[in-house]
């Protein structure tokens, strides 16, 4: 006991030595890919969110965190622009009728992500890359004459996406990188049009605070329409509302995480510490042995040899008169039109089947010889009985 004492001052020491050293080193910076409107890191996109009308003046701003069917279905928006900026946005077959049904209406949808997810690829042809061609950042820029000559670039490879397929019939491109792969692209529907961007990075808060950043993504998104109303989705950065649990909020901290992380692993040798000093063996302990089917198999194979049909169709019959009596409260000592009757009313079997299993019932009964045929006939019966009875 006096040596566990020892180990456990020992690690309470170290956990407090750990938590004083993190809590006054300075704070590192969060380079997580989140993309989310509420995250003021450099990969976070709450300066677009809450600058969004520099590019969509007098807009109304409305976020959800939803399924794009459920926003446009239960919600009932019926215009306005909707814009999704995630790392991956993987739309299903009723989120992309749903979203075309709107499109179709007059309406612009604007998507930026890494990868588009396997509806997008289905209808459009969508494949998304994200690869550096050379060290540096990789430049991207517009295919309008007027803005063909700048191009862009901003590095943490914020820039190196681009499109490796897409349907070309139906797809417009606005915009390519250096080496002439698109990315961006505009699918006409109806009174809408589709955008997608392959680099979500670039309407992040690191490019906004950069001048070729800011430049790029108030551009692409000129190319939208605005219409008074803009729908800003979060559903594919933070899920649905409600989905966050207090654990995840607790190892998003660096700090927190680290901490639960060596109290976990100390509480976890302390067990296995304890686990092999005072745990005896435990003796294993045969379960008993299930002979039931082995015992019936023997008791059939005894009346199978003897070949003494009547006396199983006997014990059939009285079996089956039981299940009656049990079921459904019926007498059965007289087998007449009355009996039958009210077993076809309760039972809910078949008028002919429930005939013929009472005439055999009462041919079983008188002692008549029963042949093979005539066994398996009953038990044919019987069995039918049990499949057609309520």
């Amino acid at each position: 006991m006096k040596d566990l004492k020892i180990y456990i001052i020992i690690a309470s020491a170290l956990l407090v030595v750990y938590l004083v050293a993190q809590y006054n080193k300075p704070k590192a910076t969060d380079w997580t890919e989140t993309l989310c409107d509420t995250n003021k890191i450099p990969f976070g996109t709450y300066i677009l969110q809450n600058r969004i009308n520099d590019i969509f003046p007098g807009a109304k701003l409305s976020t959800y965190r939803e399924p794009v069917y459920n926003v446009i279905t239960n919600d009932h928006i019926t215009d306005g622009t909707y814009i999704i900026i995630a790392d991956e946005v993987n739309l299903n077959k009723y989120d992309y009728e749903q979203l075309t049904r709107y499109i179709k209406k007059g309406n612009d949808v604007f998507i930026a992500a890494s990868s588009f997810g396997r509806e997008l690829y289905d209808t459009l042809g969508i494949v998304a890359s994200q690869a550096a061609r050379h060290g540096s950042a990789t430049r991207i820029g517009f295919v309008n004459t007027a803005l063909k000559d700048n191009l862009y670039d901003v590095d943490k490879h914020s820039s190196d996406g681009y499109f490796n397929a897409f349907k070309q019939s139906e797809g417009i491109v606005l915009g390519e990188n250096e080496f002439k792969d698109a990315t961006y692209l505009e699918f006409k529907m109806g009174k809408g049009a589709l955008f997608l961007n392959a680099n979500p990075k670039m309407f992040t808060n690191y490019s906004l605070l950069q001048e070729m950043g800011a430049a790029y993504s108030s551009i692409a998104l000129s190319f939208v329409k605005n219409n008074k109303n803009v729908v800003w989705d979060e559903y594919y950065t933070q899920g649905r509302v409600g989905s966050e649990s207090d654990m995840r909020v607790f190892l998003n901290n660096i700090n927190l995480r680290w901490a639960f992380y060596i109290a976990f692993f100390s509480l976890v040798a302390f067990v296995l510490y304890e686990m092999k000093r005072r745990q005896r063996i435990i003796p294993v302990i045969e379960p008993l042995k299930n002979t039931s089917v082995e015992f019936a198999g023997i008791v059939g194979q005894v009346y199978y040899e003897q070949r003494n049909n009547t006396n199983i169709a006997q014990k059939k019959a009285e079996y089956f008169m039981e299940h009656i009596r049990t079921e459904y409260s019926l007498r059965t000592n007289v087998l007449d039109e009355e009996f039958r009757n009210a077993l076809v009313q309760k039972s809910g079997a078949t008028p002919e089947l429930i005939s013929t299993l009472v005439t055999q019932v009462v041919n079983v009964r008188i002692g008549s010889h029963i042949n093979d045929t005539e066994l398996i006939d009953l038990n044919r019966n019987i069995e039918q009985f049990y499949i057609e009875a309520r």
